[in-house]
C-alpha cells in the first residue's frame, strides 16, 4: 500500500503561480513512477506530468509544458508540481497517482488507469 497526501492547492490569480505536493507513506517511496491528473467540473480526468522513479525523466500533456515542472525528493518522499504562468483553464482538482513498483526507469505512463494509488486531490482555482 502506499498512502499519497496532497497539499498547496488554493485560488490565484490568471498568471500566477502554485506548487503543489505530494506526500507519500507505506511502500518504497522511490519505486514508483508518480503523475499527477486533473479533473475539471463535468469534464473527464486528464493527465498533466509524470515522472520516472530515479526522476531522471519526465512526461507533460502538450497544455502544460513550459508552464508546469515536476519534480521529486526521495529521500523525502515527495513529488511537487510547480505551476507557472496559470490560466483559468488549469481550474481542476489535482491529484497525485503512483505506479509501481518500478524495477527500474520504464517509461512513464501518461494513462491513469497504469497508476494503481491516488491521492485525495487538492483544488486549484484559477480566476481571470
Amino acid at each position: 500500500q502506499v498512502q499519497l497526501v496532497e497539499s498547496g492547492g488554493g485560488l490565484v490569480q490568471a498568471g500566477g503561480s502554485l506548487r503543489l505536493s505530494c506526500a507519500a507513506s507505506g511502500r518504497t517511496f522511490g519505486d514508483y513512477h508518480m503523475g499527477w491528473f486533473r479533473q475539471a467540473p463535468g469534464k473527464e480526468r486528464e493527465f498533466v506530468a509524470a515522472i520516472s522513479r530515479s526522476g531522471t525523466s519526465a512526461s507533460y500533456a502538450d497544455s502544460v509544458k513550459d508552464r508546469f515542472t515536476i519534480s521529486r525528493d526521495n529521500l523525502k518522499n515527495t513529488v511537487w508540481l510547480q505551476m507557472d504562468s496559470l490560466k483559468p483553464e488549469d481550474t481542476a482538482v489535482y491529484s497525485c497517482a503512483a505506479d509501481g513498483p518500478k524495477l527500474w526507469d520504464t517509461l512513464v505512463s501518461r494513462r491513469g488507469a497504469s497508476y494503481e494509488y491516488w491521492g485525495q486531490g487538492t483544488q486549484v482555482t484559477v480566476s481571470s
